[in-house]
């Protein structure tokens, strides 16, 4: 479902404009510090652990230069990764083509999925600190987003910084927020990270909507 057009503030824009030129700024300057070529070990549990996910379709939102996603790729899973810079989707490109793993790769706006050709359903989506840094406007419209294109049971994996992680008055993100801004899905897991700055591990699993849970013909109604 498309979100309803609002023209934002000067203040958003603002926003928008100084998150873009601070990304762009560290894929210029070369290689982003949060860049470190090694896929997280708890992105690996959940794909190769005990308890792992079957492959299914992945979507991994601020792939950078796609580390993550071509890892996904070789353990079988049918990958799209979006990122904001281009100069990032650039290097993912030729990192997948160099492993030879077909990953589609996307250059826009994570918080603006349907302005993209990726139309899900995903079963499993994953954000190593994109969603922490987004202007706080937008975040509605990426929780809506991956709601809208999560396949039923599908699992949200988010590492993020927590408030005052850094000097600005936008980037953070708590347990709280995520409760309510995902509306229908679980937040089944937070694990602090080992940073030396706060920071979470964050697991959510979409539930089922009463529409989706109730068969036709079938009142919901008490009594």
């Amino acid at each position: 479902m498309a979100q309803p057009h609002t023209t934002p503030s000067a203040t958003e824009r603002n926003q928008e404009e100084a998150v873009l030129n601070e990304l762009e700024k560290y894929y210029r300057a070369g290689k982003p510090p949060w860049d470190t070529g090694v896929t997280p070990p708890e992105l690996v549990a959940l794909v190769e652990g005990h308890a792992a996910l079957p492959p299914g379709r992945a979507l991994e939102l601020g792939c950078g230069t796609g580390t993550n996603a071509v890892y996904l790729a070789r353990h079988g899973w049918d990958v799209v990764g979006v990122d904001l810079i281009d100069r990032a989707i650039e290097q993912a490109r030729a990192k997948a083509a160099a492993e030879g793993t077909p990953v589609r790769l996307l250059h826009g706006d994570v918080t603006r999925l349907d302005e993209l050709d990726a139309p899900g359903p995903y079963d499993l989506f994953f954000d190593l600190s994109c969603y922490c840094g987004i202007p706080p406007h937008r975040r509605d419209a990426y929780a809506a987003g991956l709601t809208h294109r999560a396949a039923p049971g599908a699992r949200l994996l988010m590492f993020g910084y927590g408030p005052g992680a850094f000097d600005d008055l936008i980037s953070g993100v708590t347990a709280d927020e995520l409760r309510a801004r995902f509306t229908g899905w679980e937040l089944v897991d937070t694990t602090p990270g080992t940073n030396p700055v706060p920071t979470f591990w964050f697991t959510l699993r979409r539930t089922a909507d009463v529409a989706e849970a109730t068969p036709p013909g079938t009142s919901t109604a008490g009594g």
